[in-house]
């Protein structure tokens, strides 16, 4: 195969939804495999922080705390729901709409309470356990990690 079919091929590929090609002709086989944006991602995101000046090692004790205090105040006074995935978090099912629960909302045990929109997908988030809302952790259209403390249920 001449390098200048191989060449539109390959952009072919890149510019494409698709993200694997394999061409069998009689002069061989070629395969071309686009790498996933999960692969490289993570990539780009690591080189910048390697230049990075570190943070001081008490500002990370201190956030550390921080966090873990928020999580143990909101834990003794009732059930956290947390995020099952990394995503960003909205509270209605569409926007502008009227959001799934409230402060105060009577909710049952596998009601959605809020939608976590990850790689283009909106996954329902249902309550772990009946009870009245009391805390809402997250604001509408915030980015939260697995396990981030969303809701508090009484």
């Amino acid at each position: 195969m001449d390098l200048r079919k191989l060449k539109t091929l390959i952009d072919l590929v890149s510019e494409s939804n698709i993200s694997e090609l394999e061409i069998t002709e009689a002069e061989g086989k070629v395969r071309i495999v686009k790498a996933s944006p999960m692969a490289t991602a993570p990539m780009a995101v690591a080189l910048p922080l390697t230049a990075a000046t570190p943070p001081a090692a008490s500002e990370v004790a201190r956030a550390s705390a921080s966090a873990a205090e928020a999580e143990a105040a909101a834990v003794e006074t009732g059930h956290v729901v947390t995020s099952p995935m990394v995503g960003t978090f909205y509270r209605a099912s569409s926007p502008g709409g009227k959001p799934l629960v409230e402060i105060g909302s009577n909710i049952k045990e596998g009601e959605p309470i809020c939608i976590i929109e990850a790689m283009k997908i909106m996954n329902e988030i249902e309550a772990t356990q009946a009870g009245t809302i009391t805390k809402i952790l997250c604001e509408n259209g915030q980015p939260v990690e697995f396990g981030q403390p969303l809701f508090v249920i009484e």
